[in-house]
């Protein structure tokens, strides 16, 4: 029997020293790499795609924190808009896309809230193919109408349309979007009857407000411009608190819907899978963003509300609101488009 002698190490000592130093070395490497890719990311420029048409209140509010967020990230930030479907083509291409942080989505929260309860069939799971990252915005939707249409208050609007059943139509970016969702609640609790226009974005319907196509819209905040210019009469706030840019305008709570609330909230969704690291260091930069008196600004003047949260509150706030709106769409059989 041989023993390796310390001073003298045998052949096979130094083969087991070897091996050891060895493992130690990919150890450190594995933790080395990790830490680097936490301090490094990100190493190239970022993809948001916002999942609605240019012009509306993702693709604004998406634009307004994108510019400085590249600043602070020190790398491109780049928009694509990617729309249809209620939201459901772009967030299956993020959720599709690799989990490394380099693919984002910019959506309303009513593609993980309301989507699956409006579409039976989705290509993707949002609640567990896509990670919250950060809010960004609480977005109100705002009663206005075409200023040929002989109303000026909400009662004498609900009024007007109970003696034209039929005759009165609406404009919405889509089917189960917050404004159409907030068109149906009018409907349900002031008893009343007006058709559904859905376009495919935000802005066209506004376009056709504008135009007198349609009569009435839910907007979420891209016209309040033409509001100030008495382009639009606006009669009342689809929130539960009036907004702070025309505090003389009533909640619709305030004039009989009891606990009318049609707020939803965007934000920023991340392929399930990326590393906890960067969803924490993009939280933290979008926060921040968030809190610059020059993107506060750009998502006020839409009539939202800055609203920076951690993952897992966004991901509260989304069930809170799966849970209120899937009522209502049943109730109402609202299907997708």
């Amino acid at each position: 029997m041989t023993h390796d002698n310390p001073q003298n190490p045998s052949p096979s000592h130094g083969r087991r020293l070897a091996g050891a130093l060895a493992l130690a070395a990919l150890a450190g490497s594995a933790l080395l790499s990790t830490g680097v890719h936490a301090e490094t990311y990100p190493a190239k420029p970022i993809k948001v795609v916002v999942n609605f048409p240019a012009g509306g209140a993702a693709d604004q509010i998406a634009r307004a924190v994108t510019v400085p967020l590249q600043a602070a990230l020190g790398q491109p930030v780049v928009v694509e808009n990617r729309g249809g479907a209620g939201g459901n083509i772009g967030g299956e291409a993020v959720a599709k896309s690799p989990a490394d942080g380099y693919t984002l989505l910019m959506s309303s929260g009513g593609m993980v809230s309301v989507n699956p309860h409006i579409y039976p069939k989705m290509p993707f799971d949002p609640v567990k193919d896509l990670l919250p990252v950060a809010a960004a915005a609480r977005v109100l939707v705002f009663l206005e109408v075409r200023p040929t249409l002989p109303v000026n208050t909400v009662q004498e609007f609900l009024a007007y349309l109970k003696a034209n059943p039929g005759k009165v139509s609406f404009g919405t970016p889509g089917n189960g979007s917050s404004p159409h969702l907030a068109a149906e609640m009018l409907k349900a609790q002031a008893n009343v009857f007006a058709v559904h226009v859905p376009y495919r974005g935000a802005a066209p319907a506004m376009q056709d407000l504008l135009g007198g196509q349609v009569d009435f819209m839910f907007d979420p905040g891209i016209g309040l411009q033409h509001v100030k210019a008495n382009k639009l009469r606006l009669l009342a706030v689809g929130s539960s608190k009036r907004s702070p840019l025309f505090p003389d305008v009533p909640t619709l709570a305030e004039v009989g819907l009891k606990g009318f609330d049609a707020d939803t909230w965007f934000g920023f969704y991340a392929p399930a899978g990326t590393p906890a690291e960067v969803v924490t260091r993009l939280n933290r930069e979008i926060n921040k963003v968030l809190a610059t008196p020059a993107v506060q600004e750009r998502i006020t003047a839409l009539g939202g509300v800055p609203a920076p949260m951690s993952p897992a509150d966004f991901n509260e706030r989304a069930k809170i609101d799966s849970t209120r709106f899937g009522a209502l769409i049943k109730a109402r059989n609202i299907k997708g488009d």
